[in-house]
């Protein structure tokens, strides 16, 4: 099984429910995980690539792989701050 995602990482819960509405509103995700990531993915829109079940965290992990495709899931707490994430296709 193999997926393509994107996410955005930011600080703060808060943060990450401001760009999850943003997004709602009609705003693009590339753009604002440029803008806004801290993830180094950020250069690339917030583009994961194609990954393979346990390659990201745990928390990340389940929402790629069980979560619906081309939503946007979040904020998820990780090690690393809170995550917006897109499920971009999977198969």
């Amino acid at each position: 099984m193999k997926a393509q995602a994107r996410h955005i990482l930011v600080k703060t819960a808060a943060e990450a429910e401001q760009l999850k509405q943003r997004i709602a509103k009609g705003e693009a995700f590339d753009v604002l995980a440029k803008k806004f990531s801290t993830c180094p993915s950020a250069k690339r829109g917030g583009d994961l690539g194609e990954v393979r079940p346990g390659q990201m965290v745990g928390a990340i992990d389940q929402v790629i792989f069980k979560k619906a495709v081309r939503e946007i899931h979040g904020p998820i707490k990780s090690k690393f701050g809170y995550h917006l994430v897109q499920v971009v296709y999977r198969d």
